[in-house]
């Protein structure tokens, strides 16, 4: 909901100034339930039936990898917002999926990093994983933190799993607790995170959390104290003045507060994103659009600068945030850059 509230914004603001060709931008909108096969049919309708000239969304990285080959037939672009997993945009033999963008970074990216942070800059020796079997999202940054984990000298206590869906992980906090790791990994979404440092709580159990963009401000309605000193890789920072003035608006506009920052963020910036597209590329025809995508290259957005690796459809230069949630609020420590040495 926070994406399709900032998507509507956003091009109301567009269109407010007379549209772009002189056409104004007509948003259509279909709920995924957050199922794959929902997803490819919402994108059949999209393409076959609402003729549109672009798709954004959607969060998912499983959503995206199973509508690629729809959008590639069809010619129509996709743009994901938080699709973190690699191939969204390039296939297993890893050529690039024509049609297929994304504006986050990726799952090698925060996975690398929730991994250095922990050995390096936690200076966490034992560290253990709980992961959704099956999420794609969960899956990749999974793979990613434990290679780099070990790579620098950090002993993997353990992997644990469990299936989308379940609520309690007792058993499974249980036996991280008695295996000694000192720092758990969570590639997750926020309701699950949420839950987990909440039920080590009730063990007695207070390991560092670490966790990646699955990440809510609502976690805490969850967790309560137990997120208290939790770190998260974060997709932007929020104390930028341009994403400030971004969530009032949105604030006034909605009449209530942002509760999830990057959503919004992301969802805004691809109506910016495609509208400059359209305007560059000189027409509305989505193939000439698609280039001038991928063409794209120091495109001011409201949280980062955007330019495109055509090879990949991923950002160059998407940065991430360090963040510590101290005193019942998401705290700023660092940004980190692609080129950083992680």
């Amino acid at each position: 909901q926070p994406e399709v509230n900032a998507v509507k914004l956003a091009a109301e603001e567009i269109n407010a100034k007379g549209g772009v060709l002189g056409k104004k931008l007509e948003i259509v909108i279909y709920d995924y339930k957050s199922r794959p096969e929902d997803a490819v049919n919402a994108v059949r309708r999209l393409i076959d039936h609402d003729k549109v000239i672009a798709i954004l969304g959607s969060a998912s990285s499983g959503a995206n990898i199973a509508t690629a080959p729809l959008v590639n037939r069809a010619g129509i672009p996709q743009i994901g917002t938080l699709s973190t997993n690699p191939l969204v945009t390039v296939d297993e033999k890893g050529k690039v999926r024509p049609f297929m963008f994304r504006i986050c970074f990726i799952d090698p990216y925060q996975g690398r990093l929730i991994g250095y942070f922990a050995a390096k800059e936690l200076k966490k020796k034992k560290a253990a994983i709980l992961y959704d079997v099956g999420s794609d999202y969960s899956e990749g940054l999974k793979e990613f933190f434990v290679a780099r984990f070990a790579e620098l000298g950090g002993e993997l206590k353990g992997i644990w799993g469990f299936r989308s869906g379940d609520v309690d992980f007792r058993a499974q906090l249980t036996e991280m607790k008695a295996s000694g790791a000192e720092a758990v990994a969570l590639p997750l979404l926020y309701k699950e995170m949420g839950l987990i440092m909440k039920q080590a709580a009730e063990l007695d159990w207070f390991p560092a959390f670490i966790g990646g963009d699955g990440f809510s401000p609502s976690m805490h309605e969850i967790a309560g104290e137990a997120m208290e000193g939790s770190y998260w890789v974060y997709n932007m920072d929020l104390l930028n003045p341009q994403m400030i003035l971004l969530f009032s608006r949105f604030e006034k506009e909605y009449g209530r507060p942002v509760t999830e920052p990057s959503n919004v963020a992301y969802a805004y910036d691809l109506i910016t994103w495609v509208a400059d597209a359209i305007r560059r590329a000189g027409t509305d025809d989505s193939t000439a659009i698609r280039d001038a995508l991928e063409d794209t290259k120091d495109l001011r957005l409201v949280h980062f600068t955007l330019t495109v690796d055509k090879e990949t459809h991923n950002p160059l230069n998407k940065p991430a945030a360090m963040m510590v949630w101290k005193d019942q609020k998401l705290n700023f420590l660092e940004m980190w850059a692609p080129q950083d040495n992680f």
